[in-house]
């Protein structure tokens, strides 16, 4: 009788040592599958043809600000990745044009006045099928060491987020191949004349190309090489 009340006392904290060992280790064991929807859901395109202005900004603005910073975008699986840019795209092509018309300046101000002397030009090009760009980039000197760049006659493809950079290469064809690039801030416009100041004392010659760049999705849109 003794022995059999030892037995089920051993088999009952052999079967307590056993369930606690399986709940320590099972997680290393069983896969947890979580498919969470992205914070921002998007209407269809058609839903989104029909929205006023001020409420696509609206809606772009809150999009943009769900976004997880530039570096986790760029670690998501590839699916992932192209889920957001497709999001990001579909938006922003139902986004009127932004238009700009500046003047050409003409000089520095007194008393050293300067007419600026174009130094380099480039003709922009699409990056791809759906990302397209044209017009020209001319880089001016305004004085030893001060450079403006100038777009004219500039179109590209709307998009979010899009800043003018100058790269390195003088044809990158993505974003490990901008090198050491520098951005000169955010696109002005998807359409029209533009001018960005360049900071003092920039190297020009470490510089190849100017570049439409989206920078959450470190994607090109266009390309002008400079000559």
């Amino acid at each position: 009788m003794r022995r059999s009340i030892v037995y089920i006392l051993g088999a009952i904290v052999i079967i307590g040592i056993l369930a606690v060992a399986w709940y320590l280790v099972s997680p290393l064991f069983i896969n947890r599958t979580v498919e969470e929807a992205f914070p921002i859901e998007l209407p269809p395109v058609e839903i989104l043809e029909q929205m006023p202005e001020e409420d696509l900004v609206d809606l772009e603005q809150e999009f943009m600000d769900s976004l997880p910073p530039e570096e986790e975008i760029a670690d998501l699986p590839v699916e992932e990745h192209q889920q957001l840019e497709e999001q990001a795209m579909q938006i922003s092509t139902v986004m009127p044009d932004k238009k700009m018309d500046e003047p050409m300046p003409t000089s520095v101000p007194e008393p050293t006045a300067v007419i600026p002397v174009l130094l380099s030009q480039g003709n922009f090009y699409g990056a791809d099928d759906f990302h397209q760009g044209s017009g020209k980039a001319l880089i001016y000197e305004t004085g030893e060491g001060d450079y403006f760049l100038r777009l004219e006659n500039f179109e590209v493809t709307n998009g979010p987020q899009l800043h003018v950079i100058l790269g390195v290469d003088e044809n990158p064809f993505n974003h490990d191949t901008l090198g050491d690039y520098l951005d000169l801030g955010a696109l002005k416009g998807n359409i029209g004349d533009q001018n960005y100041e360049i900071p003092a004392g920039t190297d020009l010659e470490e510089y190849g190309s100017v570049v439409i760049y989206c920078v959450p999705f470190r994607a090109i849109f266009a390309i002008a090489p400079l000559k």
